[in-house]
């Protein structure tokens, strides 16, 4: 009688979501697909190379995940103009966005190449150093091409076209595996390149990306009254302003959460090569329920930021319940495939048995965080949604870096368990991010019945 009462209640949210969110999601598997593709490549290539490019991508992907968070500001700033009907104004957002996240862009490309200058001082394992390097060079030209794409991806979802990034996404990543065939193997006439190639591909996929984007933004017509205003009205100082203080506390939120995985990989590193390969693999799989998560959850933001700018409170609130929903029946769906398959997935990227055995036992703490990441990514994204991202800073620097990693580093190596240790504190650091952003959703809502 409960559960039928919930879903009547809920149940245009759940559709209206689920067309938002499930073209997100589609696109965001397109990049698991994609991820999975270059470790199962590289994995293949080389043990070595399956170990630089896991500490690399992890530097790379708490980059990536910073610039994506700071994309989300225009989200609820867009979003919120949608649902008002004021087309110029989103579209001079999206204009003022591509100059904040081209600024973005050469200052974090600026602070990496610091990072590259100092790569032989991390203590990662020496014969490893001459494989980062160029890989590490390409990904880096690349992170320009990343934010910029980032704006319109983020513009387009906010009025409601999910369709499109997903279609330029699958389209850019099946490009980017063709890339990686043709240039790690050296296939068809191509120079065999091994990691380098990977990284080549993975920059000339983000370049044809970004030029799709800017060729449909232009062409299509269902833009023209966003053209307007992206073309013709005055610069505002006061967006600029406003996308850097939504931007800003939500990129620092997500960085620190990736931060906690990425920065794991260089305490993982002290342990060796067997070790940072099955972190590269485990942290591919868990980008999976990651990704799908977020897809959901940025749809989440999209219909909240709508109802925000129309000033309908209550259904702020549904729509951020109704959303949670939908990620615990994700989160039970796909923890549950990916720990009865724990035993056969890390065979599928490497012949290693000592790495494939590493990868079964890493499932398990993978397991339990689960619940604590769809609720954490769920309410971040409800408060995002409502422009509530300050206190997010804050929520996120306890769970992650006064929880997380010292637990990783104490069970990890006080306690000695290894690799196990440092997983084992992941589902400590996102429950209690979860349920911290959780109890503040509800503190700004708490009002409405």
């Amino acid at each position: 009688m409960l559960l039928s009462k919930t879903y009547q209640q809920y149940k245009s949210h759940y559709k209206t979501l689920l067309l938002l969110g499930i073209p997100i999601i589609i696109g965001q598997i397109g990049m698991i697909i994609l991820g999975f593709a270059d470790t199962f490549m590289i994995g293949h290539y080389g043990t070595s190379e399956l170990g630089a490019a896991a500490f690399v991508n992890s530097l790379f992907g708490l980059v990536i995940i910073f610039s994506t968070g700071f994309a989300y500001g225009l989200t609820p700033v867009v979003g919120g103009f949608y649902g008002r009907g004021e087309h110029t104004q989103a579209g001079l957002s999206l204009r003022v966005s591509l100059v904040a996240n081209g600024l973005v862009a050469l200052l974090l490309t600026l602070a990496m190449f610091v990072l590259y200058l100092c790569l032989d001082k991390l203590g990662q394992p020496e014969e490893l150093i001459p494989l980062m390097r160029p890989y590490y060079i390409t990904l880096l030209i690349s992170l320009l091409f990343v934010l910029l794409f980032n704006s319109f991806k983020q513009f387009t979802d906010a009025i409601t076209f999910t369709k499109i990034s997903m279609w330029i996404l699958l389209f850019g990543n099946t490009l980017n595996i063709i890339g990686n065939y043709l240039l790690i193997y050296g296939k068809f006439g191509f120079p065999e390149m091994g990691l380098l190639g990977a990284g080549i591909s993975t920059l000339t996929s983000r370049i044809v990306m970004l030029l799709i984007f800017v060729f449909v933004f232009l062409s299509n017509k269902r833009f023209a009254h966003y053209k307007e205003g992206f073309y013709r009205a005055s610069w505002s100082g006061g967006l600029f302003k406003r996308l850097n203080a939504l931007g800003w506390p939500v990129a620092l939120q997500m960085g620190m959460e990736t931060a906690s995985f990425s920065l794991s990989a260089i305490m993982i590193g002290w342990l060796g090569t067997v070790a940072l390969a099955s972190h590269q693999i485990m942290c591919t799989i868990s980008q999976l329920a990651f990704m799908v998560y977020y897809g959901m959850g940025a749809a989440v933001a999209v219909r909240v930021s709508n109802f925000e700018g129309q000033n309908d409170r209550l259904n702020v609130r549904r729509s951020a319940y109704a959303g949670f929903h939908l990620l615990l029946v994700l989160a039970l769906v796909i923890g549950s495939a990916i720990f009865l398959l724990r035993y056969r997935i890390g065979g599928l990227f490497t012949s290693d048995a000592e790495i494939d055995a590493m990868v079964a036992i890493l499932f398990i703490p993978m397991f339990i965080y689960q619940f604590g990441d769809a609720l954490q990514i769920n309410f971040a994204n409800a408060l995002r949604g409502i422009a509530d991202v300050k206190p997010m800073i804050w929520i996120a620097f306890i769970a992650y870096f006064i929880i997380s990693l010292p637990l990783g580093y104490f069970f990890g190596f006080i306690m000695e368990w290894g690799i196990l240790g440092v997983w084992m504190a992941f589902p400590f650091g996102l429950t209690s991010a979860g349920i911290m952003l959780f109890f503040r959703f509800y503190h700004k809502t708490k009002s409405l019945n």
